[in-house]
């Protein structure tokens, strides 16, 4: 079940990641994009205050799998995909700016053309 669950989250929670970055590409699906972005960012910044700056409730419920499985990873979600992805493991902080950058960057572009559909 264990290992179920870690296919899963990996594939769940990469969905989620490639969906907050390029959601907001396609029309219909721009208003999707930008209730995961805000959701997102409360858990970054609001649930953060308690659990620390960035925090990610799909990040946890993922780490408490691969724990019980024995596998286990940095603080960071996009810092294993990268290095399960590439086999290069880049440093935290490089790949911590490049999350920050890539999520707000997409954010601001939901937002842009959320309100120019709006209107």
């Amino acid at each position: 079940m264990y290992q179920f669950l870690n296919y899963f989250f990996f594939v769940f929670h990469t969905v989620i990641l490639l969906f907050n970055t390029f959601g907001y590409i396609p029309k219909k699906t721009r208003k999707w994009n930008l209730v995961m972005l805000l959701l997102t960012s409360f858990s970054w910044f609001v649930l953060g205050i308690w659990y620390g700056w960035g925090y990610c409730v799909c990040t946890e419920w993922h780490w408490k799998v691969r724990e019980h499985l024995g596998m286990y990873d940095t603080d960071s979600y996009t810092h294993m995909l990268a290095l399960k992805l590439t086999g290069i493991n880049f440093s935290q902080h490089r790949v911590d700016i490049v999350t920050a950058a890539t999520f707000f960057i997409s954010l601001a572009l939901s937002l842009f053309l959320n309100i120019r559909d709006w209107r």
